[in-house]
Formats: C-alpha cells, sequence, structure tokens
C-alpha cells in the first residue's frame, strides 16, 4: 500500500457502477422519465423538441436508414457543422447500431477521400458548406458519377460508398439536390415509411454495449489523423460520469459552442446532457461569441462549455457587459491548458463559480480526468482533478516506463472502459498507442499528487529542450497570461544554433493596447528564470487554429522557422 502511495498511480472504482447498457436503451429509459422536458433548443434553425419529440424524430430517421438498406456495423459520415440534424444522425445510427463517422467541417477535398477511404464510408450525410466551401461542389469533384442518375452509387475510387444525402439545415426537407445522384433528408424519411417501432427495437435489442459505434478523427499534427474506434460502452459512461462530476440533472441546460464533429460535442455535450435529461443548446453552427453570449441570457443557461481561446473571446467580445450571465453554474473548460487567470475571470465575470477543467483525449473517449465543483480553487487552476471514476491513471518514466515517484514528471497513460476500441483499420499503430497491459500512452507530460491530483506540464512532442534544460511551454503561456495586456499567448520551441532550441511567445494583446517586447522581457525578468524567458517575441492579430479552437502550434513552428530562415538570408 505504501508503494502505491510514494508511486504516480490513481485508481476510482467508483460507488454507482458503469452504464453496460447501449445508448438508444438508455436514452430510452432517459425519455420515459422526463417526456415533456425540453431535449434541444436548436436556435439557429428556431426548433426545439422535448424528449418524446426527440425520440420520435430518432425513430423516424433510424427506420429510414433500414428502409435504404444499412445495417448494424456498417459506416454513414456525417459532414456538417452543428444543427439538430447532426443529433438527429448521432442517435439515430446508435438505435440501430450503425457506425457514425465524424468528418471535420473544415475537410477540403484531399482530407475527405481519406476519411471516406480510411473508414470504408458507406453511406454520407452532408450540407451545403462552411465558410467558404461548397461541400457538393468538393464532393462532386471527387466523385462524378454523382452527376448521372439516382440510386446506388458505384464509384471505382470510393467503392464502399452506396449512397450520399444532401440535406440543408434551414429547410431540411425541402433543399434540391446539386445534382442527380444526391439523395434528399425527405427521400430518407420516405424510405423509412413501412418499418414500425417494433422492428427497430428488434434491432436494438440485438446490439451489446461493447459495439463500435462511432469513429472519430484524432487532430493530427503531422501527416493524416487517426481513425479511433468507440463502443457504446466507452462514450456513454464517459458522458454519465461526467455528468456526476458536475452535479448535472435535468434541470440544467447546457449552452453548447464546441463543434460535435469532435469528443467535446458530441460526447461531453450531447450525450451527457441525454444521459441525464438535460437540454442541449445549439447556440451556432460554429463558434460566434455574442452567440454564445445571447443564448446563455436568453436560454437561462445552466453550463456553457469551451476550449480556452472560446472563454477568451466570449470576455474579450465588446458586448460581453450587455449579457445578463448569472444564471451560469457550471460547464468544462478543455481542450488546450487553461491558464488560472483565465478560470478566475470565467468565474468572477461570467458568474460560472463551478467551471471546471477537463482533460483527456479522443483515444479515452474522451475525459479522463474533471476537476470537482467541490475542489478548491488552486486545485481547479492548478491541475486537471483526478480521473473519472472506473478508470486507472499512471505517470511513467520516459526513459524505462517505469511509475515514476510522486511529483515527478512522465507521461500520463490510461486504463478502463474508457480507452477506444483501436484505430480503425489500422492494428500497428493501435499497439503503438495502447501497450499490452491495455495501458493507452497519451503522449502528454504531466505529475500526479499524493491524492491522485495531475497537473498538466505539457505535450511531449511541445517540449522545449534548450542546452539541456526542459521547458514546458505551459509554465511559461500561464505565467505570461497574468500581464494585464496580454489576452493570449502560445509558446513554441524554435531551432538555435547555439542551445538546440530556443524559446518563442506569440502574443496577442487586449483590443486596444499596445506593448513592446520590452516590456514584456522587464515583466519576466526576476520572475522566472532566465534559460525561461522568451528569446523572440512576436505580437500577432490571431493564431492558427482548428475548428475546435485548439491552437496549432506545428503551424506556428512552420512559420515562424520559415520567417527566421529568411530574416537570416536578408
Amino acid at each position: 500500500m505504501g508503494e502505491q502511495v510514494r508511486k504516480s498511480y490513481f485508481r476510482r472504482d467508483g460507488e454507482i457502477p458503469l452504464l453496460e447498457k447501449t445508448i438508444p436503451a438508455h436514452l430510452a429509459e432517459v425519455a420515459a422519465r422526463f417526456p415533456d422536458r425540453e431535449a434541444v433548443v436548436a436556435r439557429p434553425q428556431g426548433r426545439r423538441l422535448t424528449y418524446r419529440q426527440l425520440l420520435a424524430a430518432v425513430d423516424r430517421l433510424a427506420a429510414g436508414f433500414v428502409g435504404m438498406g444499412f445495417s448494424a456495423g456498417e459506416r454513414v459520415g456525417i459532414w456538417s457543422t452543428n444543427n439538430l440534424e447532426w443529433l438527429l444522425l448521432q442517435l439515430a445510427t446508435a438505435r440501430i447500431g450503425v457506425i457514425l463517422v465524424n468528418i471535420n467541417p473544415a475537410c477540403q477535398a484531399r482530407e475527405l477521400a481519406y476519411a471516406l477511404k480510411r473508414s470504408e464510408v458507406q453511406g454520407l450525410f452532408l450540407t451545403p458548406g462552411f465558410r467558404d466551401s461548397d461541400y457538393a461542389a468538393i464532393l462532386l469533384e471527387l466523385l462524378p458519377e454523382l452527376r448521372q442518375g439516382a440510386g446506388e452509387l458505384a464509384s471505382p475510387e470510393f467503392p464502399a460508398l452506396r449512397r450520399v444525402v444532401f440535406y440543408d439545415p434551414g429547410r431540411p426537407q425541402q433543399t434540391r439536390p446539386p445534382a442527380p445522384g444526391f439523395f434528399l433528408w425527405n427521400d430518407v424519411l420516405v424510405a423509412g415509411a413501412a418499418i414500425d417501432t417494433a422492428a427497430l427495437d428488434r434491432l436494438t435489442n440485438r446490439l451489446t454495449p461493447n459495439d463500435p459505434i462511432n469513429i472519430q478523427y484524432t487532430s493530427g499534427t503531422t501527416g493524416f489523423p487517426k481513425a479511433v474506434l468507440l463502443s457504446h460502452r466507452n462514450i456513454l459512461n464517459n458522458a454519465y460520469f461526467s455528468a456526476l462530476t458536475m452535479h448535472f440533472s435535468e434541470q440544467d441546460r447546457l449552452c453548447v459552442p464546441v463543434p460535435f464533429y469532435h469528443c467535446f460535442g458530441m460526447v461531453l455535450a450531447n450525450l451527457l446532457c441525454l444521459s441525464v435529461g438535460a437540454t442541449i443548446v445549439i447556440a451556432c453552427e460554429y463558434f460566434q461569441p455574442l452567440a454564445v453570449l445571447a443564448a446563455i441570457a436568453e436560454e437561462r443557461c445552466t453550463a456553457v462549455h469551451g476550449v480556452p481561446t472560446m472563454f477568451i473571446a466570449e470576455l474579450e467580445e465588446p458586448r460581453f457587459r450587455e449579457f445578463d450571465l448569472r444564471s451560469l453554474r457550471t460547464g468544462i473548460m478543455a481542450g488546450a491548458p487553461c491558464p488560472p487567470a483565465l478560470m478566475t475571470r470565467v468565474m468572477e465575470e461570467m458568474h460560472c463559480r463551478e467551471i471546471l477543467i477537463g482533460y483527456g483525449e479522443t483515444e479515452a473517449s474522451p475525459l479522463t480526468h474533471l476537476t470537482a465543483p467541490e475542489d478548491s480553487l488552486q486545485r481547479r487552476t492548478e491541475t486537471v482533478g483526478h480521473n473519472l471514476p472506473h478508470q486507472e491513471v499512471k505517470v511513467v518514466s520516459l526513459a524505462n516506463g517505469e511509475t515514476v515517484p510522486l511529483g515527478e514528471v512522465g507521461e500520463i497513460c490510461f486504463r478502463g472502459y474508457h480507452v477506444m476500441r483501436g484505430y480503425y483499420g489500422d492494428p500497428e499503430a493501435t499497439a503503438k498507442a495502447i501497450d499490452p497491459e491495455g495501458w493507452l500512452h497519451s503522449g502528454d507530460l504531466g505529475t500526479m499528487d499524493g491524492e491522485g491530483y495531475v497537473a498538466i506540464t505539457g505535450r511531449l512532442k511541445n517540449m522545449i529542450i534548450r542546452g539541456g534544460e526542459n521547458i514546458y511551454p505551459r509554465e511559461i503561456e500561464d505565467f505570461l497570461f497574468t500581464h494585464p495586456k496580454v489576452a493570449s499567448v502560445a509558446v513554441i520551441g524554435v531551432p538555435d544554433d547555439y542551445y538546440g532550441e530556443a524559446v518563442m511567445a506569440w502574443v496577442k494583446l487586449h483590443e486596444g493596447m499596445t506593448a513592446s517586447e520590452a516590456e514584456l522581457r522587464e515583466f519576466c525578468a526576476g520572475r522566472i528564470a532566465r534559460f525561461k524567458s522568451p528569446k523572440y517575441i512576436w505580437f500577432v492579430d490571431e493564431f492558427p487554429m482548428t475548428v475546435t479552437g485548439k491552437i496549432q502550434k506545428f503551424k506556428m513552428r512552420e512559420e515562424a522557422m520559415a520567417r527566421l530562415a529568411a530574416a537570416r538570408e536578408s
């Protein structure tokens, strides 16, 4: 027992047992308890559904899948921003065991082709587009066969793909097809007219909790992302135990600005609410800070999720003070390190006193750690909490893989119900990520204290090694963020002829403020170690971002190296 206390290992069993059922079975139980409560409010579409109405809409769509010939284990992709139909697709595919494949709305032709082939997608649902991307035009470029008559596709390039369904979230049942080969939303509903609820129940009853139900693509910093295969058991339990940790109930209303295609939206927003009978409030099709603030105020939301950059954008919105946010109680900030100063602002200025820090990864369904409302402010600002019930975590040495003593930095590893089934179609990559003992290696660096609380020090790939000194960007970012003029900051390592790597900080200032490199250097002097003080400080208006609001440090590094090389040559 003493050995466990000394080593960076923590296990939580939990008083409440795991849910050993499928998503549709659990949803049916919740809907029976709260049939007339609002399940979803889709503000951009002006639509609201109670739990009874949601289940009816899900069954109608699931019947359409059956009528079109889809069956358990087959894969259907969704290429869209947030809307009600996305949620219906998520639940309708789960109803009959079809595996939903989440496709990033920002995908272009090459990335879309990769996703369709890697997951062997047999059906695809898509909307008109996202920002300046015309989805139909992109797909027609890849699949000229869609210009031919209606019916099942026969594409040599995409042999698995049989049907493509086009819908407009503003009018899903009245959209015109972009080409003859596209089906419409209403075609799917018509196809299921002869399928009754009893038939759907028979299909649902054949499913097991361990059946795969979802494929999500990791962000990927180099090359193409991997296809993460998740089961009912993975994501339903992750959502449910996250809800319990947040003290979430049918009384709560969650404002959702995070994308559904990502685990944060699909699992920690949609499934989290549905697992306890709460209300999903879709604030916007894609993140817009003004729309988020309006949704919180007008829908009296008790919770809001987001990555740190989203909360920064909301706090920096010029009209921020116009909105009454006092209904807020909780929410999850995750997806990237959260500076303590930002956490404090969210608690005080947004009245979100129980905002929690979450940590995890897609391969872990996604949440492994979450702070609790009863945790001290220090715990909630300096750690990511401890692991959820029925999960194990350990911190291991980079040198030999042994569990390190408490307080030492190492790689964080996870084991439990939440670990993915594997990377779809890639057993070699799966074996690299999950060791023979079932431990998922995160690639993140951190420490653990005697009570199992974990602090993240950085990403293994992002660690800066300067003259033999290990530097964790998170520490410098948190420090610079305390400067009163700094709105956001990201730190990277760039090549250095003498030290191997040098520290570079990209800094975004608050609106209307100015600062100089000298000012920030003076701020660092005497407050952080000299070797951690940035050699380069660049002031920027924006950072390269993913759709989920994560800063893409690999793109920062590429741009920095190119500019530094050009400067040396001039």
